[in-house]
């Protein structure tokens, strides 16, 4: 493999977990694990300032990981199922299988 093409891979799981390292985004999809929600709904959910919601949502869309739809004047936000869900089964397995069911309990220091 070349240096460059190995740069691509390695950036490519940097940003891709990079949106799952983030409390915010998490939050956010957590949220959206559970139902669809307006920018509004999330805003009220996560008290958070708007600019702040509408960056991370910006991120999560640039890596659609969240999809949008319109509704009148509203802009609905949802998760990528197909993308996201056997991502976040895994993730709780494992925390299930190998952390006693809270990873906090391995101690990673952020």
């Amino acid at each position: 493999m070349k240096i460059n093409q190995k740069n691509k891979e390695n950036n490519k799981y940097h940003f891709f977990f990079g949106n799952l390292a983030n409390p915010l985004r998490v939050e956010i999809i957590t949220l959206l694990k559970k139902k669809e929600m307006s920018v509004t709904e999330l805003g009220k959910a996560i008290n958070v300032e708007q600019s702040k919601l509408s960056h991370a949502l910006a991120n999560l869309r640039r890596c659609n990981l969240v999809k949008t739809k319109r509704e009148g004047k509203q802009i609905i936000y949802s998760l990528n199922k197909k993308t996201l869900l056997p991502i976040l089964e895994i993730i709780d397995n494992h925390s299930t299988l190998n952390c006693g069911g809270n990873c906090a309990e391995c101690k990673i220091q952020h």
